[in-house]
């Protein structure tokens, strides 16, 4: 008899340590880093009238040096045949930020201009631009003293850069378009509740470019050794083609 209650009052303890972790590990958090996927679905360009522009900064002009990478935008570029190409992204802000692959130093102090221009092509911010220290991605963002982005408007914008100090020769440069959009109700609500890294994949699953690169890059500023940050950055840009830009280093604005 004294054997059966010992043996039943170990079962009561094993069953009861069970339920117990079982409880535990019911009521334990899920872990909050969780690698979030980074998909940018690009919209489609403007039917009415392509944007056009150019990407990559091009062939060797004047004394400008050969480099690779060459002067590049960070915006989605789309083909049309037989030979029309499209740079343009979409954005939220009223004040977005732009980022280029700058493979020029402050050491050739080659002059260097941001450019942004209206429909009508009329310029609402024109700023020299100060070269890097070091080879690397420069943002540019628009001072809350310019005009802000018009909702459903289009604007062109250009960064040159003229390697000869007299501006003899044309300049290398990028072009492309950008267009402020407003998202629908339920959209801005996620992104309200959503911590920044799932921001990042709201936007890019709606298209929003400019958000979703701004926010990313601020996010690997913060944390540069992030493993987890500098693969959605690298699966991000090579989304869009950039597969040579994504190990270059984030540098300080430069505006």
């Amino acid at each position: 008899m004294l054997h059966k209650v010992k043996l039943f009052l170990v079962l009561a303890f094993s069953y009861t340590g069970f339920v117990t972790s079982q409880t535990l590990s019911l009521a334990s958090p899920a872990p909050t880093h969780i690698a979030q996927t980074i998909n940018f679905i690009p919209p489609p360009p403007p039917a009415d009238s392509p944007p056009g522009g150019r990407r990559g900064g091009g062939a060797r002009r004047d004394n400008c040096p050969a480099v690779k990478p060459e002067l590049t935008a960070l915006v989605p570029l789309n083909q049309e045949p037989p030979s029309v190409t499209n740079v343009w992204g979409l954005a939220t802000e009223t004040h977005p930020t732009f980022w280029f692959y700058m493979p020029y130093t402050k050491d050739v102090d080659y002059p260097t201009e941001f450019i942004l221009q209206d429909e009508d092509l009329n310029p609402i911010y024109q700023q020299a631009i100060a070269l890097p220290d070091q080879p690397g991605i420069i943002s540019i963002s628009l001072p809350s003293n310019t005009p802000p982005l018009a909702l459903e408007k289009r604007y062109r914008w250009f960064l040159t850069i003229n390697c000869n100090q007299q501006k003899q020769s044309p300049p290398i440069y990028v072009e492309g378009v950008i267009k402020r959009i407003d998202l629908n109700p339920n959209i801005t609500q996620q992104i309200k509740t959503a911590t920044p890294l799932q921001q990042v994949a709201i936007y890019a699953e709606n298209g929003i470019w400019h958000e979703a690169l701004t926010t990313l890059a601020k996010l690997r500023q913060q944390k540069p050794q992030d493993a987890t940050l500098k693969t959605q950055w690298r699966d991000l840009l090579n989304s869009i083609g950039l597969d040579d830009i994504t190990e270059k280093p984030i540098l300080e604005e430069k505006n």
